[in-house]
């Protein structure tokens, strides 16, 4: 690629809190993290290092440092800025800790947050215009999705307006060519909504627009996330797309070389994924330290005992089965509320716990930043529910059940999978999906249409997330505004011996 009309970006989406490159399950190094990423970053002439949001929350480290009370300089920044961050945009996870956060965490961010469809906080910019040392004009812009109006509470939006991503999109494309840019560049903390290799649509709501803004609008360059998948490049509609992996297990390395204007030709493209690797970046690592060595002793303080050690299967024998894990977290979720119902769901990876309970095990294992509510709900309601949760099955050539093709494409979706608590449903699988719940039983009786039940369940299932829209038009009955790791971690340390629930709430026929 020509020099004179040519530039690098280095990009990274949805690290989740993975500053250092520890594996918090097992303490031990790991090949990951922004510390080992951040010294394979190009850097120099005509380099940009960009981040695509989701930066703040997900980590055990994270939950930590918000517990930790501190003060000063904000070390999410401060990791951001060792490692040269140029512009970022926000992920709707970012707003979990409320807009305090976000503010203090742009004040000591060197990179400029660019949210086209964000209003109301300090510091972010609709778009940006630079001139790189070869006199190329780069047109920058970012969107987030704008379901974070769906996700979070109230109270961490108050004053804030998040407007429709394209839309954002699209008036901020229009602004960079007006403004003479050679070639843009849209950050998106959002996905695709259709199969990038067949283009069938496999999402039906706007949550991800990456198939619409690349169909309609012209960008050059479309940087992705919030779907964790790993897509190294490729061109959709004339746009170059890609996606890096989630908690810089390593990041994207693009190469864009730019024709003459007076071409009409677009902007070519080369995108290549590069692993994090062994070697940690010195000044990253040095921001940490001291503070990761002070969350190691707070995650490995033992809390608390279990009666027998929880222990995972692989996905489908849980959720043919039931999971003692989420049996726990539901025994949680049902003390905290005194709701007579409970649901939860496993992150697609789960490491389970011993019989001694340390805060490390509550935070690796309730990986979701949720907050607990209980809505009302009647029989309609939990059979729409159920209905959902046995989509995740079908049926084999041999009649045996797997786990369906749309909870594992394009990425793994196990996490849509609810267990409940409080109700013993069956499903027979022999029967098309949307009939598939024969009985739900509660208190040894089938459940009578009329009856209401409270039901306890976490911030991103009642909003309506995953396919469970259902949940939207029951009656909010409490909104604790505790996260519930929080609410986890203080059963473990007032119970100290826990005696799990072991009842077996689903029956499946196949």
């Amino acid at each position: 690629m020509g020099h004179d009309r040519s530039f690098t970006i280095s990009f990274t989406s949805d690290i989740h809190g993975y500053f250092s490159n520890l594996d918090y399950a097992s303490g031990k190094e790991h090949a990951s993290g922004l510390c080992n990423c951040a010294g394979l970053f190009a850097r120099g002439e005509n380099t940009l290092i960009i981040d695509g949001g989701d930066t703040l929350q997900g980590s055990p480290f994270t939950c930590f440092y918000q517990k930790s009370g501190h003060t000063k300089k904000y070390l999410p920044a401060q990791a951001m800025n060792a490692a040269g961050y140029q512009f970022i945009t926000l992920g709707n996870h970012d707003f979990d800790f409320g807009i305090g956060q976000i503010e203090e965490y742009l004040t000591q961010l060197d990179a400029r947050c660019l949210c086209a469809n964000v209003k109301g906080i300090r510091g972010v910019e609709k778009t940006a215009l630079v001139t790189m040392d070869n006199g190329l004009r780069v047109g920058l812009t970012g969107v987030t999705s704008h379901y974070v109006s769906l996700w979070e509470p109230p109270e961490n939006l108050r004053g804030v307006t998040v407007s429709d991503a394209f839309e954002a999109a699209a008036e901020a494309y229009e602004d960079l060519i007006a403004a003479g840019a050679d070639v843009t560049v849209c950050i998106y903390h959002g996905g695709f909504e259709n199969d990038i290799d067949t283009g069938r649509e496999i999402f039906h709501t706007d949550e991800n627009q990456g198939w619409r803004i690349c169909r309609e609008l012209g960008f050059d360059v479309l940087l992705t996330g919030h779907q964790h998948l790993e897509i190294d490049g490729c061109d959709l509609f004339g746009t170059h797309i890609c996606q890096p992996p989630d908690k810089a297990k390593g990041f994207l390395r693009l190469e864009v070389d730019v024709p003459d204007r007076e071409s009409g030709d677009k902007a070519r493209v080369v995108s290549r994924f590069v692993s994090a690797g062994e070697k940690r970046d010195e000044a990253v690592w040095n921001i940490l330290a001291s503070a990761e060595e002070q969350a190691a002793r707070w995650l490995d303080r033992p809390v608390g005992h279990l009666d027998i050690p929880l222990l995972p299967e692989d996905s489908l024998s849980m959720a043919l089965h039931g999971s003692l894990i989420a049996n726990f977290f539901n025994q949680v979720q049902l003390e905290a509320t005194g709701a007579d119902l409970s649901v939860t769901s496993l992150a697609n990876s789960v490491i389970g716990f011993a019989t001694d309970v340390s805060i490390r095990d509550v935070v690796s294992n309730y990986i979701f930043s949720n907050t607990l509510k209980v809505i009302e709900v009647d029989r309609s309601v939990l059979a729409a529910a159920l209905e959902r949760c046995a989509e995740y099955f079908e049926l084999d050539e041999q009649g045996n059940p797997c786990i369906s093709s749309a909870f594992l494409h394009p990425v793994p979706q196990h996490y849509n999978y609810d267990y409940f608590s409080g109700i013993h449903a069956v499903f027979d699988l022999r029967r098309p999906a949307g009939k598939r719940v024969v009985s739900i039983l509660c208190q040894g009786q089938e459940l009578d249409a009329s009856r209401k039940l409270t039901l306890c369940l976490n911030s991103y299932r009642s909003s309506g997330a995953g396919g469970y829209p259902l949940y939207t038009s029951c009656p909010v009955l409490s909104d604790s505004g505790r996260e519930i790791v929080e609410i986890m971690m203080d059963y473990v340390g007032s119970h100290q011996r826990i005696i799990v629930d072991k009842t077996k709430w689903l029956t499946v026929l196949s």
